[in-house]
Protein backbone atom coordinates (compact mmCIF):
# COMPACT_ATOMS: atom_id res chain seq x y z
CA UNK A 1 0.00 0.00 0.00
CA UNK A 2 3.10 2.19 0.70
CA UNK A 3 4.09 1.82 -2.45
CA UNK A 4 1.08 2.19 -4.02
CA UNK A 5 0.40 5.64 -2.82
CA UNK A 6 4.54 6.72 -3.84
CA UNK A 7 3.58 5.32 -7.21
CA UNK A 8 0.33 7.07 -7.74
CA UNK A 9 1.92 10.41 -6.29
CA UNK A 10 5.08 9.92 -8.63
CA UNK A 11 2.46 9.33 -11.22
CA UNK A 12 0.05 12.48 -10.80
CA UNK A 13 2.78 14.66 -10.88
CA UNK A 14 4.76 13.35 -13.73
CA UNK A 15 1.51 12.94 -15.71
CA UNK A 16 0.78 17.31 -15.29
CA UNK A 17 4.70 18.42 -15.06
CA UNK A 18 5.62 16.46 -18.52
CA UNK A 19 1.41 16.27 -20.13
CA UNK A 20 0.13 19.89 -19.70
CA UNK A 21 2.85 21.63 -21.68
CA UNK A 22 2.07 18.97 -24.60
CA UNK A 23 -1.48 19.24 -24.08
CA UNK A 24 -1.62 23.40 -24.48
CA UNK A 25 -0.04 22.70 -27.69
CA UNK A 26 -2.33 19.95 -28.88
CA UNK A 27 -5.44 21.42 -28.33
CA UNK A 28 -4.52 24.82 -30.28
CA UNK A 29 -3.46 22.28 -33.10
CA UNK A 30 0.10 23.18 -33.24
CA UNK A 31 2.90 20.56 -34.47
CA UNK A 32 3.65 18.20 -31.36
CA UNK A 33 7.26 16.91 -33.69
CA UNK A 34 8.98 20.19 -32.88
CA UNK A 35 9.03 19.99 -29.27
CA UNK A 36 10.21 16.11 -29.68
CA UNK A 37 13.26 16.73 -31.92
CA UNK A 38 16.58 15.39 -30.85
CA UNK A 39 18.96 16.59 -30.56
CA UNK A 40 16.96 20.17 -30.51
CA UNK A 41 18.52 22.07 -32.91
CA UNK A 42 15.86 24.00 -34.70
CA UNK A 43 14.76 27.43 -33.75
CA UNK A 44 11.07 27.84 -34.24
CA UNK A 45 10.00 30.68 -31.63
CA UNK A 46 10.07 34.05 -32.54
CA UNK A 47 10.89 36.01 -29.89
CA UNK A 48 9.55 39.51 -29.13
CA UNK A 49 11.73 42.47 -29.36
CA UNK A 50 13.34 44.41 -25.99
CA UNK A 51 10.27 46.14 -24.09
CA UNK A 52 11.43 48.70 -21.53
CA UNK A 53 7.78 48.70 -20.59
CA UNK A 54 8.15 44.95 -19.89
CA UNK A 55 11.41 45.40 -18.81
CA UNK A 56 10.61 48.24 -15.85
CA UNK A 57 7.30 45.99 -14.98
CA UNK A 58 9.57 42.57 -14.48
CA UNK A 59 12.25 44.73 -12.41
CA UNK A 60 10.15 46.49 -10.39
CA UNK A 61 8.32 43.34 -9.31
CA UNK A 62 11.77 41.89 -8.79
CA UNK A 63 13.31 44.43 -7.27
CA UNK A 64 9.78 44.56 -4.49
CA UNK A 65 10.29 40.76 -3.72
CA UNK A 66 14.09 40.28 -3.40
CA UNK A 67 15.02 44.02 -1.46
CA UNK A 68 13.15 43.18 2.02
CA UNK A 69 15.08 39.75 1.96
CA UNK A 70 18.31 41.73 0.58
CA UNK A 71 18.74 44.18 3.39
CA UNK A 72 17.76 41.42 5.88
CA UNK A 73 21.26 39.39 4.74
CA UNK A 74 22.53 42.58 4.46
CA UNK A 75 21.83 43.44 7.98
CA UNK A 76 23.77 40.17 9.31
CA UNK A 77 26.42 40.76 7.61
CA UNK A 78 27.04 44.37 9.52
CA UNK A 79 26.48 42.33 12.65
CA UNK A 80 29.65 41.19 14.61
CA UNK A 81 30.55 37.83 14.44
CA UNK A 82 28.59 35.03 16.26
CA UNK A 83 31.42 32.44 18.05
CA UNK A 84 33.88 31.19 15.57
CA UNK A 85 32.58 29.88 12.06
CA UNK A 86 36.00 28.45 11.27
CA UNK A 87 36.81 25.94 13.71
CA UNK A 88 38.63 22.96 11.59
CA UNK A 89 41.41 23.12 9.12
CA UNK A 90 40.94 23.00 5.31
CA UNK A 91 40.84 19.27 4.61
CA UNK A 92 43.20 17.91 1.52
CA UNK A 93 40.60 16.97 -1.00
CA UNK A 94 39.68 20.76 -0.96
CA UNK A 95 42.91 21.56 -1.97
CA UNK A 96 42.87 19.00 -4.39
CA UNK A 97 39.43 19.92 -5.83
CA UNK A 98 40.72 23.79 -5.97
CA UNK A 99 43.90 22.24 -8.49
CA UNK A 100 41.16 20.34 -10.38
CA UNK A 101 39.44 23.08 -10.70
CA UNK A 102 42.09 25.94 -11.68
CA UNK A 103 43.17 23.26 -14.32
CA UNK A 104 39.64 22.47 -15.68
CA UNK A 105 39.04 26.26 -16.25
CA UNK A 106 42.11 26.48 -18.44
CA UNK A 107 41.33 24.10 -20.07
CA UNK A 108 37.57 25.10 -21.05
CA UNK A 109 38.63 28.40 -21.61
CA UNK A 110 41.88 27.92 -23.47
CA UNK A 111 41.70 26.21 -27.21
CA UNK A 112 45.39 24.06 -27.08
CA UNK A 113 45.55 22.01 -30.16
CA UNK A 114 46.52 19.08 -28.15
CA UNK A 115 43.34 19.17 -26.11
CA UNK A 116 40.91 19.62 -29.00
CA UNK A 117 39.16 16.63 -28.84
CA UNK A 118 38.47 16.89 -25.26
CA UNK A 119 37.58 20.04 -25.76
CA UNK A 120 34.11 20.31 -25.61
CA UNK A 121 34.07 17.61 -22.15
CA UNK A 122 35.46 20.21 -19.35
CA UNK A 123 32.05 20.90 -18.31
CA UNK A 124 31.66 18.18 -15.66
CA UNK A 125 35.51 18.27 -14.37
CA UNK A 126 34.78 21.67 -13.46
CA UNK A 127 31.71 21.74 -11.44
CA UNK A 128 32.72 18.13 -9.87
CA UNK A 129 35.82 20.34 -8.78
CA UNK A 130 33.18 23.01 -7.61
CA UNK A 131 30.92 20.61 -5.39
CA UNK A 132 34.20 19.30 -4.16
CA UNK A 133 35.47 22.72 -2.90
CA UNK A 134 32.08 23.73 -1.95
CA UNK A 135 31.52 20.59 0.64
CA UNK A 136 35.74 21.75 1.73
CA UNK A 137 34.04 25.07 2.91
CA UNK A 138 31.28 23.48 4.75
CA UNK A 139 33.56 21.18 6.56
CA UNK A 140 35.88 24.01 6.97
CA UNK A 141 33.23 25.95 8.71
CA UNK A 142 31.55 23.58 11.04
CA UNK A 143 33.23 19.93 10.76
CA UNK A 144 30.09 18.65 8.26
CA UNK A 145 29.58 18.41 4.96
CA UNK A 146 26.80 16.98 2.56
CA UNK A 147 29.53 14.54 0.61
CA UNK A 148 30.51 12.89 4.09
CA UNK A 149 27.62 12.90 6.82
CA UNK A 150 25.12 11.58 3.89
CA UNK A 151 27.41 9.66 1.38
CA UNK A 152 24.52 7.37 -0.39
CA UNK A 153 21.98 10.50 -0.54
CA UNK A 154 25.15 12.93 -2.12
CA UNK A 155 25.48 10.33 -4.74
CA UNK A 156 22.08 9.66 -5.36
CA UNK A 157 21.89 13.59 -6.19
CA UNK A 158 23.82 12.91 -9.33
CA UNK A 159 21.73 10.62 -11.24
CA UNK A 160 18.54 12.17 -9.94
CA UNK A 161 19.90 15.59 -11.19
CA UNK A 162 20.28 14.48 -14.70
CA UNK A 163 16.67 13.56 -14.85
CA UNK A 164 15.86 16.86 -13.32
CA UNK A 165 17.50 18.90 -15.64
CA UNK A 166 16.38 16.82 -18.77
CA UNK A 167 13.00 18.09 -17.38
CA UNK A 168 13.56 21.69 -17.73
CA UNK A 169 15.08 20.85 -21.26
CA UNK A 170 11.89 19.25 -22.54
CA UNK A 171 10.40 22.43 -20.90
CA UNK A 172 12.70 24.86 -22.93
CA UNK A 173 11.46 23.18 -26.00
CA UNK A 174 8.15 24.91 -25.50
CA UNK A 175 9.91 28.68 -25.06
CA UNK A 176 13.45 27.99 -26.27
CA UNK A 177 14.87 30.65 -23.76
CA UNK A 178 18.64 28.81 -24.27
CA UNK A 179 20.09 26.76 -27.19
CA UNK A 180 23.48 25.50 -27.31
CA UNK A 181 26.23 26.21 -30.08
CA UNK A 182 30.06 25.52 -30.02
CA UNK A 183 29.84 21.48 -30.71
CA UNK A 184 27.58 19.43 -32.79
CA UNK A 185 27.09 15.91 -31.09
CA UNK A 186 25.63 12.86 -32.79
CA UNK A 187 21.83 11.83 -30.65
CA UNK A 188 23.56 9.57 -28.46
CA UNK A 189 26.92 11.73 -28.17
CA UNK A 190 24.55 14.33 -26.97
CA UNK A 191 22.37 12.43 -24.46
CA UNK A 192 25.58 11.00 -22.75
CA UNK A 193 27.63 14.52 -22.59
CA UNK A 194 24.59 16.18 -21.58
CA UNK A 195 23.51 13.53 -18.98
CA UNK A 196 26.91 13.67 -17.29
CA UNK A 197 26.83 17.28 -17.19
CA UNK A 198 23.43 17.91 -16.03
CA UNK A 199 23.97 15.31 -12.89
CA UNK A 200 26.16 18.12 -11.31
CA UNK A 201 23.29 20.63 -10.66
CA UNK A 202 21.98 19.26 -7.49
CA UNK A 203 24.97 17.89 -5.92
CA UNK A 204 26.28 21.62 -6.55
CA UNK A 205 22.72 23.61 -5.20
CA UNK A 206 22.46 21.42 -2.11
CA UNK A 207 26.56 21.40 -1.23
CA UNK A 208 26.20 25.49 -1.68
CA UNK A 209 22.91 25.29 0.85
CA UNK A 210 24.79 23.00 3.10
CA UNK A 211 27.23 25.54 3.77
CA UNK A 212 24.88 28.47 4.19
CA UNK A 213 23.31 26.99 6.28
CA UNK A 214 26.13 26.53 8.28
CA UNK A 215 26.72 30.29 9.12
CA UNK A 216 25.60 31.25 12.64
CA UNK A 217 24.58 34.63 11.35
CA UNK A 218 22.14 33.44 8.76
CA UNK A 219 20.78 31.05 10.92
CA UNK A 220 19.68 34.14 13.54
CA UNK A 221 18.49 36.17 10.99
CA UNK A 222 16.32 33.94 9.03
CA UNK A 223 15.31 31.42 11.78
CA UNK A 224 13.08 34.03 13.08
CA UNK A 225 11.71 36.14 10.60
CA UNK A 226 8.17 36.55 8.85
CA UNK A 227 5.51 34.17 9.83
CA UNK A 228 3.30 33.68 7.32
CA UNK A 229 -0.29 31.76 8.41
CA UNK A 230 -2.65 30.61 5.29
CA UNK A 231 -6.25 30.14 5.82
CA UNK A 232 -7.71 26.92 4.31
CA UNK A 233 -4.29 25.65 2.91
CA UNK A 234 -6.46 23.17 0.85
CA UNK A 235 -8.61 25.66 -0.25
CA UNK A 236 -5.59 27.78 -1.26
CA UNK A 237 -4.05 24.79 -2.86
CA UNK A 238 -6.16 24.09 -5.56
CA UNK A 239 -6.42 27.26 -7.01
CA UNK A 240 -2.85 27.26 -7.06
CA UNK A 241 -2.63 24.13 -8.78
CA UNK A 242 -5.07 24.97 -11.14
CA UNK A 243 -3.24 28.21 -12.08
CA UNK A 244 -0.35 26.63 -11.94
CA UNK A 245 -1.24 24.35 -14.21
CA UNK A 246 -3.46 26.37 -16.67
CA UNK A 247 -0.03 28.18 -16.99
CA UNK A 248 2.16 25.45 -18.06
CA UNK A 249 0.06 24.02 -20.25
CA UNK A 250 0.30 27.78 -22.27
CA UNK A 251 3.56 28.04 -22.50
CA UNK A 252 4.07 26.65 -25.60
CA UNK A 253 1.20 28.25 -26.89
CA UNK A 254 1.91 32.13 -25.22
CA UNK A 255 5.94 31.59 -25.03
CA UNK A 256 7.00 35.18 -25.20
CA UNK A 257 4.00 35.53 -21.97
CA UNK A 258 4.49 33.01 -19.91
CA UNK A 259 8.16 31.99 -20.20
CA UNK A 260 8.79 32.58 -16.72
CA UNK A 261 6.26 29.82 -15.84
CA UNK A 262 9.01 27.38 -16.69
CA UNK A 263 10.59 28.07 -13.26
CA UNK A 264 7.46 29.02 -11.17
CA UNK A 265 4.46 26.61 -12.21
CA UNK A 266 6.65 22.77 -11.44
CA UNK A 267 6.83 24.21 -8.38
CA UNK A 268 3.58 25.80 -7.38
CA UNK A 269 1.82 22.67 -8.94
CA UNK A 270 4.34 20.11 -6.92
CA UNK A 271 3.95 21.90 -3.34
CA UNK A 272 0.27 22.03 -4.62
CA UNK A 273 0.35 18.68 -4.71
CA UNK A 274 1.93 17.38 -1.54
CA UNK A 275 -0.59 20.11 0.72
CA UNK A 276 -3.03 18.12 -1.11
CA UNK A 277 -2.20 14.77 -0.11
CA UNK A 278 -1.13 15.88 3.23
CA UNK A 279 2.51 15.72 2.56
CA UNK A 280 5.58 18.32 3.61
CA UNK A 281 6.25 20.78 1.29
CA UNK A 282 9.54 23.04 1.23
CA UNK A 283 7.33 26.44 2.51
CA UNK A 284 6.57 24.27 5.66
CA UNK A 285 8.34 26.16 8.16
CA UNK A 286 7.17 29.41 7.31
CA UNK A 287 3.72 29.55 9.38
CA UNK A 288 6.42 29.92 12.02
CA UNK A 289 8.70 32.33 10.65
CA UNK A 290 11.55 29.85 9.96
CA UNK A 291 12.88 30.87 6.51
CA UNK A 292 16.31 28.95 6.62
CA UNK A 293 15.16 26.48 4.15
CA UNK A 294 13.98 29.11 1.40
CA UNK A 295 16.23 31.66 1.60
CA UNK A 296 19.12 29.22 1.52
CA UNK A 297 17.96 27.23 -1.35
CA UNK A 298 17.11 30.24 -3.23
CA UNK A 299 20.46 32.21 -2.62
CA UNK A 300 22.52 28.88 -3.47
CA UNK A 301 21.08 28.23 -7.04
CA UNK A 302 21.54 32.26 -7.41
CA UNK A 303 25.69 31.83 -6.40
CA UNK A 304 25.83 29.11 -8.57
CA UNK A 305 24.23 30.34 -11.19
CA UNK A 306 26.92 33.10 -11.10
CA UNK A 307 29.12 30.44 -11.74
CA UNK A 308 27.36 28.54 -14.75
CA UNK A 309 27.29 31.66 -16.78
CA UNK A 310 30.74 32.54 -16.01
CA UNK A 311 32.20 29.46 -17.02
CA UNK A 312 29.93 29.02 -19.66
CA UNK A 313 30.54 32.37 -21.59
CA UNK A 314 34.40 31.39 -23.10
CA UNK A 315 33.66 27.59 -23.26
CA UNK A 316 33.80 25.92 -26.48
CA UNK A 317 30.30 24.00 -25.70
CA UNK A 318 28.05 26.76 -24.28
CA UNK A 319 24.73 27.93 -24.03
CA UNK A 320 23.46 31.36 -25.62
CA UNK A 321 19.91 33.08 -24.51
CA UNK A 322 16.98 34.11 -26.10
CA UNK A 323 14.46 36.20 -23.91
CA UNK A 324 11.93 38.00 -24.89
CA UNK A 325 10.94 41.51 -23.91
CA UNK A 326 13.84 41.68 -21.38
CA UNK A 327 16.97 40.57 -22.96
CA UNK A 328 19.37 43.63 -22.31
CA UNK A 329 22.09 44.52 -20.33
CA UNK A 330 23.97 41.17 -20.18
CA UNK A 331 26.15 39.91 -17.24
CA UNK A 332 28.24 36.70 -19.67
CA UNK A 333 25.20 35.84 -21.83
CA UNK A 334 22.14 36.31 -19.46
CA UNK A 335 20.10 39.25 -19.28
CA UNK A 336 20.51 40.79 -16.16
CA UNK A 337 17.00 40.31 -14.99
CA UNK A 338 17.15 36.44 -15.85
CA UNK A 339 19.51 36.03 -12.94
CA UNK A 340 15.92 35.94 -10.99
CA UNK A 341 15.15 32.43 -12.58
CA UNK A 342 17.31 31.09 -10.45
CA UNK A 343 15.29 31.82 -6.83
CA UNK A 344 12.55 29.77 -8.02
CA UNK A 345 14.82 27.40 -9.39
CA UNK A 346 16.49 26.88 -6.29
CA UNK A 347 13.47 25.97 -4.28
CA UNK A 348 12.43 23.51 -6.75
CA UNK A 349 16.26 22.09 -5.81
CA UNK A 350 15.09 21.99 -2.45
CA UNK A 351 11.41 20.53 -3.93
CA UNK A 352 13.51 17.17 -5.42
CA UNK A 353 15.53 16.72 -2.66
CA UNK A 354 12.90 16.49 0.10
CA UNK A 355 11.35 13.68 -1.99
CA UNK A 356 14.60 12.12 -2.40
CA UNK A 357 14.96 12.47 1.23
CA UNK A 358 11.12 11.59 2.23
Amino acid sequence: MVFRGIFLKAGIMGAMLLGLPLFGIILVGMPVWQYLEFPPETQYVRHAPFSWLAFFFYGIFIFAVTVPLTLKGLNSLMRPRIGSEVSHPFPWWGWLSISTGLIAWVLAWSRFSWFAQLQPYTFFPLWFSFILFVNSLSYRRYGHCLMLDRPVFFLLLFPLSSVFWWFFEYLNRFVQNWHYIGVHFSCWEYFWHATFSFSTVLPAVLSTREWILGSPRFDKEFGCFLRLSFHRPKGLAWITLILAGLGLAGIGVYPDFLFPLLWISPLLIIVSLQTLMGDDHVFRNVTRGDWRLIISSALAALFCGWFWEMWNFYSLAKWEYAVPFVHRFEIFEMPILGFAGYLPFGLECAVVSDILDS
